[in-house]
């Protein structure tokens, strides 16, 4: 049969990371770091293994040596940075175990934020994750994808959002940004950029797509459960309910379902545990106990959470440096051209990491993340953006050098014929300008170029230094 058949399942745990990326106002980001550290916040450090098990919920733990091992050693001065480094990832985190429930129409879902971090990473971009834990002992399969589905949904799009709000100490939140920035991070508000979101009508958070957050899930169900390709289908498209509170999957083809599985699927450790990749989620589904649970769990807290955190700032870089270019073509300005010229360059030989992985399932995932993100078309995109900049730039300075040689041979050439020497001694000491009442046409086109000759080589004198001195603020400052 080609009808997909939804069996509910009950899991026994529920875990999210729900990461919303921004964008930061130009050269804040030192500013907002401080502010952080005022507010509580621990700098992430490898080094501090008394941070393993401050982050993750009561008995759940991360090896930062296996982290260290898992990548290889040329990415970690990025991703792990040994001091406050701007040009690396820069983690905050503060642990919370702040509880509230999220309320609909169909049911109360209370649930606890172990814990929140911030980082502050190049390109003026950021990443805020809630580490959240479903804590209701009865959870069915499909009240968890539900939780998922209406929590990382910043503002309502629909009437199942609609319906939904937070309840927190005695506080109703009509929508989940509300709750985010008026309870949780209130202080990162003023330092956000929505300047890519100027002239849209709708769309109020850049970089997000419908207004919802990225999704790392991780369920576990009882030994005996069969995990299906139909529960694996649900909580990679985070299929829900609809409106009558019914289960729900989006697709009605079976043949199409499977066929996502293995496309976007990793299933290395099946049938105990599979691995789905999707635009806006990253899950696990396991049937393993113990010790075997443990380790899938630490692993998305820690070395799968980093992949995924490198994919999407890889994403969100390039979606900017696109953006940028088509500023570019418009305004035309070739300070503007040079400042993305070097973003660029920068990005690609620092930033964007072929292999990273030193294992070999976790470069398989990596890759598979890339994959469905797309990285490596907007990268080709980019690499050609870098190389029209470099010809338009290329053809604006052969234009401007021929402008210029056109100006200085004039100038060489009528100075050649007609001679300095026609006005030269008048021009000695305390100039008499009485005198050139007296002077003839000649005299008069070579006082006149004399004088125009001066103007322009001090101008391009000034010219030339204003630009160096610019160049060189940026380069230092930037």
């Amino acid at each position: 049969m080609s009808i997909p058949v939804i069996e509910e399942k009950m899991v026994q745990e529920a875990l999210f990371q729900f990461v919303f990326p921004f964008s930061l106002e130009h050269r804040c980001q030192n500013q907002l770091r401080e502010q952080l550290l005022q507010d509580d916040f621990l700098p992430f450090r490898l080094g501090d293994t008394e941070l393993e098990d401050q982050f993750y919920g009561v008995g759940r733990r991360v090896s930062h040596r296996d982290m260290e091992r898992y990548y290889l050693p040329f990415t970690n001065y990025v991703l792990f940075p040994a001091d406050d480094n701007p040009e690396a990832f820069r983690r905050l985190s503060k642990p919370l175990g702040l509880e509230a429930a999220l309320v609909s129409s169909h049911g109360r879902s209370p649930f606890v934020i172990h814990s929140l971090d911030m980082f502050l990473c190049p390109f003026d971009t950021g990443f805020l994750t809630l580490r959240t834990e479903m804590i209701d002992a009865n959870v069915s399969f499909t009240q968890a994808i539900e939780f998922a589905d209406r929590f990382r949904s910043l503002q309502d799009t629909n009437r199942l959002d609609k319906e939904t709000y937070v309840e927190y100490e005695g506080q109703r939140y009509e929508e989940i940004d509300q709750f985010l920035f008026q309870e949780i991070v209130p202080q990162v508000l003023p330092f956000l950029d929505n300047t890519p979101m100027e002239g849209s009508y709708f769309e109020e958070l850049p970089f997000l797509m419908d207004e919802r957050m990225f999704v790392m899930a991780f369920y576990r169900f009882p030994e005996d459960a069969e995990i299906s390709v139909v529960d694996r289908y649900r909580a990679a498209r985070i299929d829900g309910i609809d409106q009558t509170g019914k289960p729900v999957i989006s697709s009605s083809h079976l043949p199409y379902i499977r066929n996502y599985c293995r496309t976007f699927g990793y299933d290395r450790w099946a049938p105990l545990t599979h691995f789905l990749t999707d635009e806006s989620c990253f899950c696990c589904l396991t049937k393993e106990q113990s010790d075997g649970a443990a380790l899938w769990a630490s692993r998305m807290y820690g070395e799968y959470y980093y992949g995924l955190m490198l994919n999407l700032f890889h994403r969100i870089v390039l979606l900017k440096l696109a953006n940028a270019y088509a500023h570019v073509q418009v305004e035309r300005k070739e300070e503007h051209t040079v400042e993305l010229i070097r973003d660029i360059t920068t990005f690609s030989a620092k930033y964007n990491f072929v292999e990273v992985v030193a294992q070999t399932h976790g470069r398989e995932i990596f890759n598979q993340l890339r994959q469905v993100y797309g990285n490596e078309e907007l990268f080709n995109d980019v690499k050609q953006t870098l190389n029209d900049l470099y010809k338009y730039q290329e053809s604006r300075t052969q234009k401007y050098s021929g402008y210029l040689l056109t100006i200085l041979t004039i100038y060489a050439v009528v100075s050649g014929i007609y001679g300095m020497n026609q006005v030269i001694e008048d021009l000695k000491g305390n100039i008499n300008w009485s005198v050139t009442a007296g002077y003839s046409l000649f005299q008069w086109i070579a006082l006149i170029i004399t004088l125009s000759g001066l103007v322009v080589a001090s101008t391009l004198v000034i010219r030339i230094l204003w630009k160096w001195t610019c160049d060189f603020v940026r380069r230092k400052f930037s």
